[in-house]
């Protein structure tokens, strides 16, 4: 594999292996391109538990001092928390150090403009554009601003929000017996404060120490979970929640232990919102069709978006969503907390349910409509994507098909979706249908053109 493809500039910021590709001269160089675009003023900086984190920190602050910024250090912490910070703040930026679910030996700059949001587009070319060039701003002795750190707010002001939308004294009431696994990330002592003292649950966690390396993949997908289901079966815990290092994506499961489909379970906090605030659902190509059953229940409309938060957020914020998200990867997006995928909510909501309707996960997952679902992911070489995508669409000619993103093709019986993805050099499948074979008939048919 070559160099190039282990760093990886793409919607949310920038990232690759630690060592030779992603290194502290690169980090640096790029802090510094990012504080010349955002301007003097506060930038904030967090970061998750790798181990590289302390020292890509180091960098990417003598970066943003060198381009005149003030630094405000707010330690470990979720992204989606940093993100409500800077919105709140009114910082000129952010930047979190994460690289979210890929493993430990990455790492990442997720970089956030003033409204503590992904950069867009036309945001992302200017500072890109800016970067390539090395048209640093270069600050003078007397314009060096200071360190400031502040590893106590954030954590308050995002719950704070996150309340404002569920009843918190019906969860309270319930003490429900939950399981955590926060796989040691940057979410670890917050999500044990979240559902211990401020939700009243009882509490039963494990990874919650982040000083110590991820005990399983990063990603929590279902084949990652066993010591979750375990925890849960000797607690009799009602409901288990896992997240990722940088604490935006949640998984979720059933008082029995099973993990629910990501897609099932932003189709319940899209439920949710929709009870009690009907308006547009925004989601990307890559979620399933039960957030349009869901969503037409109420009577709301669906749009689609380009996978990767950045592109669900836009156009969110364009259709005036009033939730959105990323089924594919475990990612809600509820505006009114932050426009950003947020574990916190999602557990809010989840528990805010089972408070309301007395119903348990299991029975709130059953009334959702069924479908099959099957991803993988294929190497490819350079100068092949384009023919792999024309002869996918020549298979299923008459089928509806969307470009946006790679390449979406619609038939009645379901939908095959294949992309090149954000953040590793491979090409992402995914394929939907409402039986398992006609699944499997359109993911194969799929594989054969790669």
């Amino acid at each position: 594999m070559s160099r190039a493809h282990q760093l990886k500039i793409g919607v949310s910021g920038i990232r690759g292996v630690i060592g030779g590709f992603l290194t502290p001269n690169l980090a640096c160089a790029f802090a510094q391109a990012f504080g010349s675009y955002v301007g003097p003023g506060r930038v904030v900086l967090g970061r998750d538990t790798r181990r590289s984190g302390e020292m890509i920190e180091h960098a990417v602050t003598c970066g943003l001092l060198a381009a005149g910024c003030e630094v405000v250090k707010v330690g470990v912490l979720p992204t989606p928390t940093i993100q409500v910070y800077v919105s709140e703040t009114h910082a000129r930026g952010g930047i979190a150090i994460t690289a979210s679910h890929n493993p430990p030996e990455y790492n990442a700059l997720k970089l956030f403009n003033h409204e503590g949001l992904f950069f867009n587009q036309y945001e992302r070319a200017e500072l890109l554009d800016l970067y390539h060039q090395s048209t640093f701003r270069q600050a003078e002795n007397a314009e060096i601003r200071r360190i400031l750190t502040d590893y106590e707010s954030a954590m308050r002001r995002h719950i704070h929000r996150v309340l404002d939308h569920v009843n918190v004294e019906a969860i309270r009431a319930k003490a429900f017996r939950v399981a955590l696994d926060a796989v040691n990330g940057a979410g670890s002592k917050m999500s044990v404060h979240f559902l211990r003292e401020v939700l009243g649950c009882e509490l039963h966690a494990i990874a919650v120490d982040p000083e110590l390396p991820f005990p399983r993949e990063a990603e929590p997908k279902p084949e990652s979970l066993g010591d979750l289901r375990d925890l849960m079966k000797r607690t009799a815990a009602e409901i288990g929640f896992a997240q990722d290092p940088d604490g935006d994506r949640l998984a979720v499961a059933n008082e029995r232990g099973e993990i629910l489909d990501n897609d099932e379970v932003l189709a319940i906090a899209v439920d949710c919102v929709l009870s009690r605030t009907p308006g547009p659902v925004v989601v990307n190509l890559t979620t399933s069709a039960v957030i349009d059953d869901v969503a037409a229940r109420h009577g709301c409309p669906v749009y689609r978006a380009p996978v990767g938060e950045a592109n669900v957020v836009e156009r969110m914020k364009a259709m005036r969503a009033v939730i959105g998200g990323e089924g594919s990867n475990g990612g809600i997006i509820f505006p009114g907390v932050q426009y950003c995928r947020d574990s916190y909510m999602g557990m809010a909501f989840f528990l805010d349910k089972m408070a309301q309707t007395g119903l348990r996960v299991s029975e709130i997952a059953a009334e959702l409509p069924r479908y099959y679902r099957r991803m993988g992911k294929a190497s490819y070489e350079h100068g092949r994507l384009g023919p792999i995508m024309q002869a996918l669409e020549e298979r299923f000619s008459g089928a509806r098909i969307d470009r946006s993103d790679g390449l979406k093709v619609v038939t009645p019986e379901g939908w095959i979706h294949v992309r090149a993805s954000n953040t590793e050099p491979l090409l992402r499948i995914a394929a939907e249908a409402r039986s398992q074979d006609r699944v499997e008939e359109l993911y194969q048919s799929a594989l054969r053109e790669l």
